[in-house]
């Protein structure tokens, strides 16, 4: 049947919670093998899942396991076992190498509303035998159950475990603190002090093992004045993170350590053991001379570091000055693996693969950053993490996933040859809306029906059994799992669908690549031969070229309604992405999605500056925001409304973070292409902002300004930050704008759409600000979330007259 586009609050309501309710796939956990009598294989496998539950307003976990039968070379046949059940207070978890043991972190409400403990079970085939109240024993504070630094390591032995949490503080206490005084021998009956006996007051007089000013001493005394001492913390998502230590539980002997031998200067965190379990392997980053934000941020200085446990040694093993983080250790435990950036510079870049060898002790490089994407080849590395398991059973051979440009594809990459192959390509999703299951006019040359469409993310790998997540805009994730073939034929991979979803109907996409014009060219990276800026088909991908004639060039992703009268001639939602160094990949989004089911086409823009494209186009971003990303999204806007059959009298920019920076230029820049606006925690006036954001060197880096930690920006500096602002272009504005502010955003702090609300309102422009308390930069609370699309979709109808 026709998909019915919301003619009413309700229905959109019932559209919104229908299309909330598909789940996302987190985890997953092979099982051992287990041989049949006749000689077959199998193994269980353990999967997690999210989901927004409304009426609860949270995001709710579940799991579900299958059996995976395979003969070595493929997967025979595989199903779910049993039905789904909810995971609750689980924070970790990590079953031991052998599969005999599982670790979990689990979080507990206290009774009589005491504090949330944290508890560290440890679990065989069919018990729990162990239960630690680690907030009892008071070794130190919460556990790191984030995926910065947290981490839950099993020793080799499997007889400790490895994790890591914030350091003890001591309870200090006011100068003025109330105390009962200590009596004498011969007072206790009267309850009068003996003269001569001095009054504690909390801390020991100077000389006595402390300084005057009240720290702790030698004999336990409480500090005072301390109770407002300011600690720093790692900013956005991370703001309990301030100092965290490496802990081991010695499960036999009950007892947890914190290690020593960390340097002060340095805050561990991705631990895990060393091979013979001698000492521990940590990532460290530098803290000195002040904190800056770290999520998102792979470009802070870090390096790979060795505690040894027996003499407390602690040993370099990767450069000093550059960023590093992600590594694995490969199976014969001779090799790790991680990724590495240059520290500084754009938050997110084209990353380098490099490799320890544990024998030799010599560092190298296997795979280099790419300057440019060609079609056809390894476009580099752009992701957050390497999967906790990444490697072939040979330990020669690793998986990662990548954004190719506006997709995510799967590799393999060969560590002795540095070479990298493609596990997905030809691998397409029959009648999800795209390729050559588009059959509408106009949209089938927006890509290469022979490329893959969609987005694959490596979940695990173990003993060559590869689990993955694939997506596309219109078909929520699914569950693929395949055999690693040999080396050599790596490109022959099967994949078998273990978990379907079915796509939502009404939505079409395609992909569309576009090059500026020679006036918009970047002159640093070429010049664009061919007079006019142009859609460039793909080639086929086994014929590699550049994907332009010398210049940089970007893709878009464009969702419409595919049927009913919406598909007509629908209204047009502009949707670049944050960053401004990340990137749409063509996987499910639920906004996106659920615009397009309300009527509207979307389209996701991925401006020079975007990852997947090579680094160059990275590095020519910063110092022409405002310029280069601004008229990449209008050039697309104009191609698109000039070639499909959309409404160009209806236009409205939809944008967070970096993207609504752009929404709001745009409003300014171009003010008669649109004609509604919702922006989420907009960065709006970037002068203002690098005193109150947790990453002041976001302002300058892409204002194209240096850096310095000890410096404060010069007059010029802070009025080249206000020239590339968009408030600069409030009084050109004269679309109607919602704001939604997350109260405790540390990115992009709520007084920057303060900002641009009462500019707004002084020059009489309709707008409405959203505050949600208890959320943060992403606005990614469930009630935030689904608060902010009822509002979103409502403001956009109201002003588009639709």
């Amino acid at each position: 049947c026709v998909p019915q586009v919301p003619s009413s609050t309700e229905e959109l309501v019932e559209l919104y919670r229908e299309l909330s309710r598909h789940p996302g796939l987190s985890t997953a956990c092979l099982g051992p093998d287990v041989t049949t009598q006749y000689g077959g294989k199998y193994c269980s496998l353990y999967t997690e899942w999210s989901q927004r539950d409304l009426e609860r307003a949270e995001n709710v976990k579940f799991c579900r396991q299958y059996l995976i039968f395979h003969d070595g070379v493929s997967v025979v046949y595989s199903g779910p076992a049993g039905t789904c059940s909810e995971i609750k207070g689980e924070l970790l978890s990590r079953e031991s190498p052998s599969g005999a043991l599982k670790a979990v972190l689990r979080k507990v409400l206290g009774k009589e509303k005491e504090k949330e403990k944290q508890f560290l079970e440890i679990w065989d085939q069919n018990r729990k035998v162990k239960s630690i109240d680690l907030t009892a024993l008071d070794k130190h504070g919460s556990v790191y159950d984030d995926d910065q630094f947290g981490c839950l390591a099993w020793s080799h032995s499997e007889t400790h475990l490895l994790y890591v949490a914030e350091k003890k503080h001591p309870k200090a206490e006011s100068f003025f603190q109330s105390k009962a005084p200590e009596l004498g021998a011969s007072d206790e009956d009267t309850g009068r002090p003996e003269k001569d006996a001095p009054l504690k007051v909390g801390s020991p007089r100077p000389g006595a093992g402390s300084s005057w000013w009240g720290s702790r001493g030698s004999d336990g005394a409480v500090p005072q004045g301390e109770q407002f001492v300011y600690r720093e913390d790692w900013g956005e998502t991370l703001s309990t993170r301030s100092v965290p230590v490496l802990c081991v539980l010695d499960i036999e002997g009950n007892s947890i350590s914190v290690l020593e031998g960390v340097p002060e200067h340095l805050s561990p965190g991705q631990a895990f053991w060393s091979p013979g379990d001698t000492g521990v392997v940590f990532v460290g980053w530098w803290h000195e001379p002040f904190r800056l934000g770290l999520r998102h941020c792979t470009n802070r200085r870090s390096a790979l570091f060795y505690v040894d446990l027996t003499g407390g040694r602690c040993e370099l093993l990767s450069e000093d000055t550059k960023a590093v983080w992600s590594p694995r250790l490969s199976p014969d435990r001779c090799r790790i693996v991680y990724l590495e950036n240059d520290a500084l510079g754009p938050h997110q870049q084209c990353s380098r693969l490099r490799m320890y060898d544990w024998c030799t002790k010599q560092s190298r490089t296997v795979l280099e950053a790419v300057p440019r994407q060609t079609w056809g080849a390894f476009p580099g590395i752009y992701c957050g993490a390497l999967p906790g398991l990444c490697w072939a059973a040979d330990s020669r051979r690793l998986v990662l996933d990548t954004a190719q440009r506006s997709q995510q594809d799967v590799f393999v990459v060969d560590t002795v040859t540095g070479t990298a192959t493609s596990l997905t390509a030809g691998e397409w999703q029959p009648g999800d809306g795209a390729g050559k299951g588009v059959t509408r006019a106009g949209l089938t040359h927006l890509f290469s029906p022979d490329a893959p469409q969609g987005s694959w993310s490596v979940l695990t790998i173990d003993r060559d059994i590869l689990v993955a997540r694939f997506s596309t805009p219109s078909c929520p994730p699914t569950l693929r799992v395949a055999v690693l073939p040999e080396p050599g034929r790596e490109a022959q991979a099967r994949w078998v669908c273990l978990q379907d979803a079915p796509p939502v109907p009404g939505i079409s996409w395609g992909i569309r690549t576009l090059q500026p014009p020679p006036e918009q060219e970047n002159p640093q990276y070429g010049e664009c031969r061919g007079g006019q800026a142009r859609l460039c088909r793909p080639p086929r991908a086994d014929t590699p070229h550049c994907t332009s004639a010398g210049g940089l060039d970007f893709d878009a992703i464009l969702l419409r309604p595919s049927e009913g009268s919406a598909a007509q001639k629908p209204p047009l939602v502009v949707m670049p992405h944050g960053g401004p160094h990340s990137v749409f990949t063509a996987g499910w989004m639920l906004y996106p999605a659920a615009l397009c089911r309300t009527g509207f086409a979307v389209l996701l823009v991925n401006y020079r500056g975007s990852l997947g494209f090579g680094q160059d186009n990275v590095a020519s971003l910063p110092g022409n925001v405002g310029t280069q990303d601004v008229r990449d999204v209008q050039l697309c806007v104009e191609r698109v409304l000039q070639e499909e059959s959309l409404d160009a009298g209806r236009v409205a920019l939809v944008g967070g973070s970096h993207g609504g920076f752009l929404a709001c230029h745009l409003l300014g820049q171009f003010p008669d292409t649109y004609h509604a606006c919702v922006v989420r925690n907009p960065v709006v006036n970037i002068a203002s902002m690098v005193t109150t954001t947790d990453i002041p060197d976001w302002c300058l880096t892409e204002t194209g300004l240096p850096y310095v930690p000890e410096a404060l920006p010069d007059p010029a500096q802070w009025s080249e930050m206000l020239h590339k602002s968009p408030i600069r272009y409030v009084d050109r504005v004269r679309a109607p704008v919602l704001l939604m502010l997350g109260e405790d955003d540390r990115r992009v702090p709520p007084k920057q759409g303060l900002e641009y609300y009462r500019a707004l309102k002084a020059r009489g422009i309709p707008t409405r600000v959203l505050w949600y308390p208890g959320n943060n930069h992403a606005l990614a609370g469930v009630e935030a979330e689904a608060d902010g699309f009822m509002n979103m979709a409502l403001w956009l109808l109201k002003h588009l007259r639709c």
